[in-house]
């Protein structure tokens, strides 16, 4: 096998295994939200939409900023099939300053939209607590996942 040819490999791996769990957790929102709107009116439905949009804004939030970290140490998830973009491109230079501005902005994105769903609009914080554990779910489904057979490198 060629030389790095295991993490490109590896990163596409990593890839289709992100997104099954964003798959799934899209699709538990859904049938949940039906499902609270069906026994537990619109408060529910409307509370488990809202935390689904929480879960994703925090995983939106988690996964830009390991991006980034990623960039500043000179690797990427899309870099080339040595595993890591060259330190002296532009791409991999990011400033450690700009990525913990970054950083801060998203969960202070996170927490106004948390306060927003929960004290304004007044969405039922058990069906918030459902519509946020959404990404949990699809994890754990995909933690006992049974791969398929096949050819293994």
């Amino acid at each position: 096998m060629p030389p790095g040819t295991g993490n490109a490999a590896r990163g596409e791996g990593d890839a289709r295994f992100l997104k099954r769990i964003e798959r799934t957790a899209v699709l538990v929102v859904l049938v949940a939200t039906a499902a609270g709107a069906v026994f537990g009116g619109i408060d529910w439905a409307g509370g488990i939409l809202g935390g689904g949009l929480l879960a994703a804004v925090s995983y939106w939030a988690i996964r830009s900023s390991v991006d980034a970290l990623m960039a500043l140490t000179g690797h990427s998830a899309d870099a080339g099939a040595d595993g890591g973009a060259a330190p002296d491109t532009p791409s991999a230079r990011v400033s450690s300053g700009r990525i913990a501005v970054s950083v801060l902005g998203r969960h202070a994105l996170l927490a106004v939209l948390a306060y927003v769903i929960i004290a304004r609009l007044r969405l039922h914080p058990l069906g918030v607590l459902v519509g946020a554990s959404a990404v949990v779910l699809a994890a754990t489904r995909e933690a006992f996942r049974v791969p398929r057979p096949g050819p293994r490198s």
